[in-house]
């Protein structure tokens, strides 16, 4: 059985080319194929979970069987009760899986845990999300065949755009005009070829060509050296290319199918801050972060006043917030410091916004300050990605490259 994984070759876009063909024209005609577009799910998850990969596989199962279960039982309970211990040991029980998989490697000398798979980690974000909405009273429903379609959608299963349930079911169920859908397919074929641009053209440059000759000139000088800025501009360009490529294939075969999953990436490195840099950056694993785990730690330290200074609740939050990001990523410092970053530049910044505000007729604003916060922020990001990159772990400690 062949394995192909999404995206990374020609041979995946011409067999997902002929596939998607009948449901596009089904949906010229104003009908929906569901029971085809299920069909071709599953031949892609086959595609990507089978062959070397079938052990991902039976973990893909197990793993939906087990969520997709306990969404279930925590709805039947929730029609009834709300205790918070409940709702609490949901969560952790949902996010059990991803915790081990990540901690995993750190204990077993790198060895990846057997009940991983590509996407468990945006798979535990919906799982999550669905738990805390049912816990809001937002999802009243409990409809197995929409949740495994929601969490199978296999233009995104692997790395995103995390979508949200109540958003992709009302595209799932809603008969699109033609107008729209012409208008969707236009918007659908422009990602795609964007896509390719950026992953198959940008991200090779910097990725395959500048960065291992950038990476070799800075090891071989040692120590820190204008090599290593040259490295980090070239991995900060290779990560944002890679990453946008894939999220714009997503988007772009999405909308073929008649679902406008949101975008993942906004001109990021125009942003004027950090804050605005985290509205453009992975926007919707940004997002999700911020409403499912800042904002709901603010509420929970306001609602028991358990914190008085608005401020130092929302430091706490992004210091939290960010330190689980860290820790998300994987169980090294890097990741680690990494969190702990942004964390801090994030409260700068509201530091900085909030003395600009009270002094906003003594301090300048005009094209030039535009571009010196634009340059400064962009300066900080690329800082933090080379962080991130574990370069400086194998700089100044001989570790590995991930």
């Amino acid at each position: 059985m062949p394995n192909i994984q999404p995206y990374q070759n020609p041979t995946y876009f011409l067999i997902l080319g002929v596939a998607l063909l009948p449901i596009m024209i089904g949906m010229l005609f104003g009908k929906k194929l569901h029971w085809y577009q299920t069909l071709i799910s599953f031949a892609f998850l086959v595609l990507t979970f089978g062959g070397v990969k079938w052990e991902q596989g039976i973990a893909l199962i197990g793993y939906i069987v087990f969520e997709v279960c306990l969404i279930g039982l925590y709805h039947l309970y929730r029609k009834k009760k709300n205790a918070t211990w409940v709702f609490c040991s949901a969560v952790i029980l949902a996010i059990i899986p991803l915790v081990i998989v990540k901690v995993t490697p750190a204990f077993e000398n790198g060895r990846a845990s057997l009940i991983g798979f590509l996407g468990i980690s945006y798979l535990t974000f919906k799982v999550v999300q669905m738990i805390m909405e049912i816990r809001d009273g937002i999802i009243k429903e409990f409809r197995p065949w929409l949740i495994l379609q929601f969490l199978l959608f296999f233009p995104t299963i692997s790395s995103g755009p995390i979508d949200r349930y109540r958003r992709f079911t009302k595209d799932y169920n809603t008969t699109i005009t033609r107008d729209k859908y012409l208008n969707m397919l236009d918007k659908g074929v422009w990602y795609i070829f964007l896509g390719f641009l950026y992953k198959f053209i940008l991200a090779y440059f910097f990725g395959s060509r500048l960065e291992p000759m950038v990476e070799q000139l800075a090891l071989s000088h040692g120590g820190m050296s204008w090599w290593v800025v040259a490295y980090m501009y070239v991995y900060s360009m290779d990560l944002f290319f890679d990453f946008a490529g894939y999220s714009l294939f997503a988007v772009g075969i999405s909308y073929f199918m008649g679902i406008e999953t949101p975008m993942n990436f906004n001109r990021p490195f125009k942003a004027h801050n950090i804050k605005d840099f985290w509205n453009r950056w992975h926007m919707t694993l940004s997002f999700w972060f911020r409403d499912y785990i800042y904002m709901r730690l603010v509420f929970f330290i306001m609602k028991n006043k358990l914190i008085k200074s608005r401020i130092t609740i929302a430091n706490l939050g992004y210091l939290t917030l960010f330190l689980i990001m860290g820790f998300w990523h994987g169980l090294t410092w890097y990741y680690i410091v990494y969190g702990i970053f942004h964390a801090c530049a994030i409260i700068l910044c509201d530091a900085w916004l909030r003395f600009k505000k009270k002094h906003q007729a003594h301090i300048p604003s005009n094209k030039f300050t535009e571009g010196l916060a634009i340059f400064i922020t962009f300066n900080t990001v690329c800082f933090s990605f080379l962080i991130f990159s574990g370069f400086l772990n194998v700089l100044f400690f001989h570790g590995a490259l991930n």
